[in-house]
């Protein structure tokens, strides 16, 4: 299986190039799109045809996580006829949220097959099986562990504000791709995400086979970072940015 990164941006941030989550799985013929952040829609079209999709995860429903199904949506719609359809799992109220944002009912179900992940639990999207466990962030956020037709697994945190929330579905070898929104600074009260050294804290616990570091906050050193998760955990240490690939 191979991850494609097709963004790893914070919901704002000064960086050239930034764009929102979005973390693409191959697996021979199957395609599954963990979250579509802000601008993430012209990376996925550029590394594959979007339509295509086995299916697409939303980790919980801020913007910079869920966003460019708009124009996902608007493109199954009006670019095909008839239009075309992909699986969306994620949040009870991800088709809710979408047809508010146009003022529109049934505007995410024209284009969307929407499934409520419905709480922890085991899932198959196509090939790709999928676990998936509440983490601290919203009233309904996901972390989740994939693992393609063919083998390999990858754990995916979104946005997540207590690392041992993911301590249940890492394995042992396993890749886990995580954010680090605050680098090396202490995690302000209330804000809900991890700094590097819960993420390397966590790696030393649950022995993944590498960690991709991602979802950096504007102003933090993201090499910084990835040293002090290095600092704790000896395996395969680095920040992606969009094109970056990894094997799974």
């Amino acid at each position: 299986m191979e991850l494609i990164v097709l963004g790893a941006g914070p919901a704002y941030t000064n960086r050239p190039g930034a764009v929102g989550a979005a973390y693409l799985l191959r697996d021979g013929d199957e395609t599954l799109l963990l979250d579509m952040g802000q601008g993430s829609f012209p990376n996925l079209a550029q590394a594959m045809e979007p339509s295509r999709l086995t299916g697409i995860l939303i980790s919980h429903l801020h913007p910079d996580h869920f966003i460019d199904l708009v124009a996902l949506r608007h493109y199954l719609k009006f670019e095909f006829t008839p239009p075309r359809r992909v699986t969306v799992l994620g949040p009870a109220q991800l088709g809710a949220r979408l047809d508010a944002l146009h003022a529109e009912p049934g505007f995410a179900a024209a284009s969307f097959d929407l499934v409520a992940f419905g709480g922890p639990g085991t899932r198959q999207v196509g090939g790709f099986s999928v676990e998936g466990t509440l983490v601290t962030h919203t009233d309904e956020s996901y972390g989740y562990r994939v693992t393609g037709p063919t083998g390999g697994s990858i754990v995916y945190s979104g946005d997540c504000g207590v690392a041992g929330d993911l301590a249940p579905l890492i394995c042992p070898g396993d890749t886990l791709l995580t954010e680090v929104s605050f680098g090396t600074s202490e995690v302000p009260s209330g804000a809900f995400h991890l700094n590097a050294a819960a993420v390397g804290a966590l790696a030393a616990d649950r022995h993944p086979g590498q960690v991709l570091l991602t979802h950096i906050q504007m102003g933090y050193d993201q090499e910084a970072a990835a040293a002090e998760v290095r600092r704790r955990y000896p395996g395969p240490v680095r920040v992606v940015q969009p094109g970056a690939t990894a094997e799974i």
